[in-house]
């Protein structure tokens, strides 16, 4: 997964033509999907290899932190990207114009930052004294709450708020740019058109749908889907799986893309004899 992120951010900066909006948010997306797994997966094999298989409370509560902030700043990117699609679709004459990838960059990191704060505070001051033993892979905030021996209204309250405000807000931005962009290639007349406008939406659709299809299903599950088996394969889909595939399925159904890493890969250039 690591080889796969950074060869995407590596491809974006060999080649001048890959420095679009599109190439500039799918990097960030890399570098998003480098620290979500880089949280997890570092600690869980960590712990995997050792025999003595704890982690401290301030470094539960960190990774808790950190996966908010990478899944929360993901989240948004994704949106930026779909807005990228839109201004590339429907309004192609000033597209390099009106995409100010770095502004939205750097919101979506701040909205990350403040949504991964206002949930680790709370927690933070809830009294654990309750089985030390978390039921999940990595501190995720519902396998926490869940060892609390204090009230933890503040928790149950906040959480659900700030997750289904930014997954309302990031899926709503990401709609409407894809209804839009649904409306403007039905009217493209041409069928080799609307293949060519859709094709470069399809990569980020499948990965928006898994995305949130899978952390929709962690946080917002009902108490009788509950299954500790089921949350972990769940979890282990958006935070290990997707980071993984995300490079697959970009490069994949990216010329431009799989044309750079070949030429990377394939050795030194050869000049021509004078």
């Amino acid at each position: 997964m690591l080889g796969g992120n950074v060869s995407i951010m590596s491809v974006r900066r060999a080649d001048p033509q890959l420095g679009t909006p599109m190439y500039f948010l799918l990097s960030d997306l890399s570098f998003s999907d480098i620290c979500f797994c880089s949280v997890t997966v570092s600690k869980m094999l960590e712990t995997l290899l050792s025999e003595r298989k704890t982690i401290s409370v301030s470094s539960c509560f960190a990774q808790m932190f950190f996966l908010l902030l990478s899944g929360c700043s993901e989240v948004f990117i994704l949106s930026a990207m779909a807005s990228d699609r839109y201004a590339a679709i429907c309004n192609p004459l000033h597209y390099m114009r009106t995409m100010s990838c770095s502004q939205l960059v750097a919101g979506a990191w701040l909205i990350g930052s403040m949504y991964a704060l206002i949930n680790t505070l709370p927690l933070s001051a809830l009294h654990l004294c309750g089985p030390n033993t978390i039921n999940h892979f990595s501190c995720e905030l519902p396998s926490l709450v869940a060892l609390s021996c204090s009230e933890t209204f503040t928790s149950d309250m906040v959480f659900p708020t700030s997750a289904l405000t930014i997954g309302l807000v990031s899926f709503s931005l990401t709609l409407g740019s894809y209804i839009h962009i649904l409306t403007t290639i039905l009217r493209i007349r041409s069928e080799e058109g609307r293949h060519k406008a859709f094709s470069t939406c399809i990569s980020h659709l499948i990965v928006v749908g898994l995305f949130y299809g899978t952390g929709l299903f962690r946080y917002f599950r009902l108490n009788s889907a509950s299954s500790v088996v089921l949350d972990g394969l769940v979890s282990i889909q958006y935070s290990i799986l997707m980071p993984m595939l995300n490079p697959l399925i970009y490069s994949l159904k990216n010329k431009e893309v799989k044309a750079v890493l070949r030429r990377l890969l394939g050795g030194k250039n050869h000049s021509a004899p004078k």
